[in-house]
């Protein structure tokens, strides 16, 4: 078992019950770029769902969802290289940035001002940002010191 299965087993998190190789493929020519391969394997084997991690409240869309999520919040229309995965149940969302050197990074933005500068790094793959929810680790730390 890999570290995301730990984590999604540890939180109870719903298996898919039916899955297409298709549907990523249509997922990755709409944004230009190919998922990791970590958030691949979780939308081949898991269903949406929403839940704390951690300290932190956390619904990843499902697979059959995210192109009209995508394209309903303007994520595509807004945010050249990156793809909404889920939310935080506030104002943010969750998303899957291709950073200009190649990489790849989890994110967390705002939904009202979709901008790239306003993307918070939550993990530097998509098991990082679990593994970093499920240690506890929040969101807004450095905002809440702050405070």
């Amino acid at each position: 078992m890999n570290a995301t299965d730990e984590i999604l087993k540890k939180y109870d998190w719903p298996i898919r019950t039916t899955s297409s190789k298709n549907d990523l493929l249509d997922i990755e020519g709409e944004i230009g770029f190919e998922l990791p391969d970590d958030y691949k394997y979780f939308l081949l084997r898991r269903a949406g769902h929403e839940t704390h991690i951690g300290e932190e409240y956390v619904k990843l869309w499902d697979k059959d969802d995210l192109l009209s999520l995508n394209r309903d919040y303007k994520i595509f229309e807004n945010l050249s290289g990156t793809i909404g995965i889920g939310d935080n149940g506030a104002s943010e969302f969750i998303g899957i940035e291709k950073l200009n050197g190649g990489g790849l990074r989890v994110v967390l933005t705002p939904f009202i001002d979709l901008d790239k500068k306003y993307h918070i790094e939550i993990g530097k793959s998509f098991t990082d940002f679990l593994l970093r929810l499920d240690q506890g680790e929040r969101w807004f730390k450095d905002i809440e010191k702050d405070s």
